[in-house]
């Protein structure tokens, strides 16, 4: 699957963001190294503790369904009034420790500009 394609499908799951509070809705799509795509979206909640990410609902329903192998991740986020994202949006610091739970430095971390990996933006995890 293309980087284009893997972001497409993080802006879609994007329209289904619940975010009326921050109205930042953001989408997320996993690629898994046999080419299932699991997405999220961010899930607010008024409580403000209880909102998850887009990430971790991506990498939350690929691990409940038992995958463990992972190639790329896109992320696409932005004003929720907006029907497109706009600029980069990056995992957060607590979804970029739960990925490296799951995933290699090597993940590749599809944004609106590009690619990056997971090691450059975490690069000392925390790891047992």
């Amino acid at each position: 699957m293309t980087h284009d394609k893997l972001y497409a499908l993080a802006e879609q799951a994007r329209g289904m963001a619940y975010s009326p509070y921050s109205r930042f809705a953001v989408g997320a799509a996993l690629l898994c190294d046999d080419g299932t795509v699991y997405t999220g979206c961010n899930i607010e909640n008024a409580a403000y503790s209880p909102t998850v990410c887009a990430e971790r609902v991506a990498i939350f329903k690929a691990v409940s369904e038992g995958r463990r192998s992972f190639k790329a991740i896109a992320v696409a986020g932005g004003p929720a009034a907006s029907s497109k994202a706009d600029g980069d949006c990056f995992p957060c610091g607590v979804c970029r420790q739960v990925l490296a739970e799951f995933c290699p430095p090597t993940l590749e971390v599809v944004t609106h500009s590009g690619v990056t990996t997971l090691g450059e933006l975490l690069p000392h995890a925390f790891n047992l």
